[in-house]
């Protein structure tokens, strides 16, 4: 969000889905309730460093990161927000002043702060626990809206991959060393996640409909969702069927890895540097297509999901329940989200971003692999179009060895081009193994070791490449520079 934007919000004053937060060098307690009150209502933005008459105070910067620490640690303790939720975080800055913008999307389910039920209007955040009616209204509405908390009580644990619940246990274990559900047993884990809840209306417990999406076995799955399935489909030279195809109807975990390698099957993944780490900028744009595929989605509409590679593009289609029609602008784009809990469970095992933070990782990479920006157009049915390159049609994403002065001839040319191929296919080589030989690189390659010694001279001088350690047990490193060849 750009400075302009961020004063005419501050211009516009708190509201429904506007809070001023004066926050100099620790958080305010009520800032927690503010965001219950969100997370119950709409959703909404609170601001960090705005007194309430939109005076811009600011955070003391030394105080920034602690800030920041603070926040994320209260909204993910069960003991302060019930149940824990993740939100995207942003600094910003007005007339030379720290901020901390906070987005807090609407979520699926009804949390209390301090065992306290908040719900917001337009004066601020009401305590409504006492208030039955209330109370009521809202769990009916969060149910009414969100399709992913319909309850199953016919489906139990063993309709579930109970191999896979461990799976998710140890990968969640792995990215965060005291993760909740480290030693909580299948259930446990089931109800922290809110993949197992009990109705307010007549108080009956079951697997909710994300619940047996994230984890189900194929078959009480299908009985359950019938028209469940994502169709990845290549379609280059047969333009009237396909070349290749893949039917996922199995659970959401199991087809992300599905999407993931149809992906790997048939998209190049060039080498790009990013600072002095080579990173996969294709894995990095469709980790994020493949989970908004399937976080995203209206599962109870039929519409089958889509994900169609074509020449030179990739579209995907999904059912949705749309907050507006059109294209989105990535510049004015507000995330939000279609199955909080799904998202939220996706998230705990890695395979999302925080809410708009794949997003922009997306629009940032779609620019350097395909040459634009990715289009998305939001209805009924949600669409995504990102340009691809095909094999070996990269766009410049570094620049190339410096050539000779002059136009040369044709022959020059050609040999240049060729010089060029060679390099990009040896430090692709040593991007997959640093430890990669001579001898290696040259079989793989199918060229001479005469041939690789003479370009890795080359990629060394030109300051694309060195070499670290001895020629035995030493490694190779790559380094970005002016005169990198790719």
């Amino acid at each position: 969000m750009s400075e302009k934007q961020l004063q005419d919000m501050i211009r516009r004053g708190e509201g429904l889905d506007l809070e001023f937060k004066a926050c100099r060098d620790q958080l305010p307690k009520s800032v927690y309730e503010t965001v219950c009150a969100f997370l119950n209502r709409h959703g909404g933005t609170i601001l960090l460093g705005v007194q309430d008459d939109g005076t811009v105070q600011g955070v003391d910067p030394a105080s920034v990161t602690q800030v920041r620490k603070d926040f994320v640690t209260a909204i993910n303790n069960p003991q302060k927000l019930t149940p824990p939720t993740y939100l995207s975080i942003d600094d910003a800055e007005v007339d030379g002043k720290n901020l901390i913008r906070i987005y807090v999307p609407e979520s699926s389910q009804v949390h209390r702060c301090n065992g306290r039920i908040y719900d917001r209007n337009e004066d601020g955040d009401l305590d409504i626990t006492d208030h039955t009616v209330q109370v009521a209204q809202l769990y009916q509405r969060k149910h009414a809206t969100y399709s992913e908390n319909r309850i199953f009580p016919h489906l139990g644990l063993d309709d579930l991959d109970r191999d896979l619940i461990a799976k998710c246990r140890k990968i969640a274990a792995i990215r965060w060393e005291d993760h909740p559900w480290k030693d909580l047993n299948d259930l446990e884990l089931l109800k922290s996640a809110q993949l197992y809840q009990t109705s307010p209306d007549n108080g009956v417990s079951g697997i909710t409909l994300a619940g047996i999406l994230l984890l189900g076995k194929p078959l009480p799955l299908l009985n359950t969702l019938p028209h469940h399935r994502t169709d990845l489909i290549l379609r280059k030279v047969n333009l009237d069927r396909y070349d290749d195809r893949d039917f996922v109807d199995v659970n959401l975990v199991e087809s992300y890895e599905r999407i993931m390698a149809f992906i790997h099957k048939h998209l190049p993944d060039p080498f790009y540097l990013e600072g002095t780490t080579s990173i996969s900028i294709r894995d990095a744009i469709f980790r994020e297509v493949a989970s908004n595929l399937l976080i995203h989605r209206e599962y109870t509409n039929a519409f089958p999901a889509k994900l169609i590679i074509e020449h030179g593009q990739v579209r995907t289609e999904n059912s949705s329940r749309p907050h507006g029609f059109g294209r989105l602008d990535p510049e004015t784009f507000t995330p939000f989200p279609k199955n909080p809990v799904i998202a939220k469970f996706f998230r705990q095992i890695g395979r999302a971003d925080e809410l708009g933070s794949g997003m922009r990782k997306m629009m940032k990479y779609s620019r350097a692999y395909g040459g634009a920006e990715p289009e998305l157009i939001e209805g009924d049915v949600f669409r995504i179009v990102i340009k691809v390159p095909e094999f070996g049609e990269y766009p410049a994403m570094h620049p190339p060895i410096k050539k000779r002065s002059g136009i040369g001839t044709e022959s020059e040319k050609m040999s240049e081009k060729m010089s060029e191929k060679m390099s990009e296919k040896i430090l692709l080589a040593i991007r997959d193994n640093r430890q990669v030989t001579i001898a290696e690189m040259a079989e793989k390659i199918g060229v001479t070791t005469r041939t690789i010694e003479r370009y890795l001279k080359m990629l060394q001088e030109c300051g694309a490449l060195r070499r670290v350690g001895s020629a035995k047990g030493g490694h190779w490193e790559l380094i970005p520079s002016e005169n990198s060849p790719i």
